[in-house]
């Protein structure tokens, strides 16, 4: 393989765009050295390869990984595509490469370069996500809960058997600021969306009355002669609270008094 050619495959972004960039790798026997999208064009002095996103290449990559390699294998490469490490598509083309060669083992050799940053990226991914679970906030936007988030990583995929589950009765959205993606959910059909706007109405005021309860009820449990920030900033990140009801502040509406303390 490594006297196949080299190219800089350009491809659409998505996960499938990707696993046809494996595909089309072996069939044209090329080595990729360097992948592009439209969100991240680069300038290379490799000879550029356009890859187009077929959904037949990209399922048959994608089941040769649970049974040339194994399902774990499989597992870590949809999660490492969903990471924000930087150079993640050669970093996961290597990682495959290596599986198609050496089996199952490829996912407990955490010692090997071309494993050790997926296996760590992917720890972040789900510790993020387990973070998130607890850190989104709803608000009540003409009957439907809505939601904003910032995370590092593309989340969504993660946090979307957990919040179906529990609003299974509901019709919520939870927009992914930081990748431009939308959770959709209405009972028992949710997708997952690019989304380049994403705008909601301004708050009612029985949203505005129950967003002061919360913070009332946050700011009252607190135990002032425990105050430690430090603490507190490590077992609730600050990059979060711009999304968390408890540390925004909503102006009352014009005629209208906000809740007395």
């Amino acid at each position: 393989m490594s006297r196949w050619p080299q190219f800089q495959y350009t491809y659409d972004g998505s996960f499938a765009g990707f696993l046809c960039c494996v595909y089309e790798s072996y069939v044209r026997k090329e080595l990729p050295v360097c992948f592009s999208t439209p969100a991240d064009p680069r300038l290379s002095l490799w000879p550029e390869q356009a890859v187009e996103t077929h959904h037949d290449h990209a399922v048959r990559v994608y089941r040769s990984l649970a049974q040339r390699v194994c399902p774990e294998a499989q597992r870590w490469v949809y999660r490492g595509f969903l990471t924000c490490i930087p150079e993640k598509e050669q970093i996961l083309y290597d990682f495959i490469r290596l599986g198609y060669s050496v089996g199952p083992a490829v996912v407990r050799d955490l010692t090997d370069p071309r494993v050790n940053p997926i296996f760590h990226a992917i720890t972040h991914l789900k510790g993020e996500a387990h973070l998130l679970l607890g850190f989104v906030r709803f608000s009540q936007q003409e009957g439907a809960l809505v939601a904003e988030i910032e995370p590092k990583n593309q989340v969504l995929p993660l946090l979307r058997s957990h919040f179906c589950a529990r609003y299974s009765g509901e019709t919520f959205i939870i927009y992914d600021r930081t990748h431009r993606e939308a959770l959709f959910y209405q009972p028992r059909r949710w997708a997952i969306v690019p989304l380049e706007e994403f705008e909601v109405s301004a708050p009612g005021q029985t949203e505005l009355d129950y967003r002061q309860l919360w913070r009332r009820f946050y700011d009252t449990i607190a135990i002032e002669d425990r105050y430690n920030p430090k603490c507190r900033m490590t077992h609730m990140p600050k990059r979060y609270w711009n999304t968390m009801t408890e540390f925004q502040t909503d102006p009352a509406p014009a005629g209208r008094k906000e809740l007395a303390p």
